[in-house]
């Protein structure tokens, strides 16, 4: 029987660049919750994003916040995990150099951003709907560093190998996103998230199901037995899945009636 439900979203509950929840999905998620199933959303966005997108239903959720960092249920932080705060500086000072990308600072509960274009300003505050603070000086903020990001309009895999060959060996690196890479302290990932869950709450990998589409989903979906990867994911990436799903609120409802649930 199923206990456990991971979800990612940008690519996998949010698809073709969605920033709401489709109806069925929140049914879905209602559903879930009645019939004593936690479901979790796993994402790289942080917790007050992932609170106005879910709305009522996040009081009853596991909220995997930051890629890993930040994890809170029901309302009450589970767990938080800094990276170096020195290197985070560093990291910053070369992402802000760096023609063409900009840099996101994860806090709990604020994104820090020091835009070089309105363009990136409008994305994260309109699109993306973030908490955004802007700051003169990101070296400067006081939160602990939970992530930090680099984001890229016209494409990461255009500075990626830069970034992973400085500073692969300090942070942990992964593309999130077409146009983001993250990077956090090492051993932070959706997947320990997710195991420290399974542990606290005694859920083995078999009564969980996991849905992810991209790098930054792999150690989560290695966490579960019903692991579905999305059928728009990249080669490299449906390896880790034993199951293919085209829509997540479909692949549930699907499932939802099986002995399995």
């Amino acid at each position: 029987m199923i206990k456990l439900i991971a979800s990612d979203l940008d690519g996998t509950l949010l698809q073709n660049g969605a920033q709401t929840l489709t109806e069925e999905a929140k049914q879905v998620i209602f559903d879930l919750q009645r019939a004593g199933i936690l479901f979790a959303a796993a994402s790289g966005r942080q917790y007050p994003n992932l609170c106005r997108l879910f709305g009522e239903l996040s009081s009853e959720m596991l909220l995997i916040c930051e890629n890993g960092a930040y994890t809170v249920q029901n309302g009450k932080e589970l767990d938080s995990i800094p990276m170096d705060r020195e290197t985070g500086i560093a990291l910053m000072q070369d992402i802000y150099q760096r023609e063409h990308c900009e840099v996101l600072l994860s806090g709990k509960n604020t994104s820090y951003l020091q835009p070089k274009t309105e363009d990136y300003v409008y994305r994260m505050c309109s699109i993306v709907k973030n908490t955004v603070q802007i700051v003169e000086d990101l070296t400067k903020v006081e939160d602990p560093f939970l992530k930090i990001s680099v984001y890229r309009a016209d494409g990461i895999s255009l500075s990626e190998e830069y970034f992973r060959n400085r500073w692969g060996k300090r942070l942990q690196a992964v593309v999130s996103d077409r146009l983001w890479m993250d990077f956090t302290a090492f051993g932070v990932n959706k997947g320990c998230a997710l195991q420290k869950i399974q542990k606290r709450l005694g859920i083995r990998k078999e009564e969980t199901m996991v849905f992810g589409d991209n790098y930054n989903d792999i150690e989560m979906l290695q966490q579960a037995t019903y692991s579905f990867v999305m059928e728009n994911a990249p080669n490299q990436v449906k390896q880790y899945g034993r199951y293919r799903s085209k829509r997540v609120e479909e692949t549930l409802k699907e499932q939802f009636w099986k002995e399995t649930l």
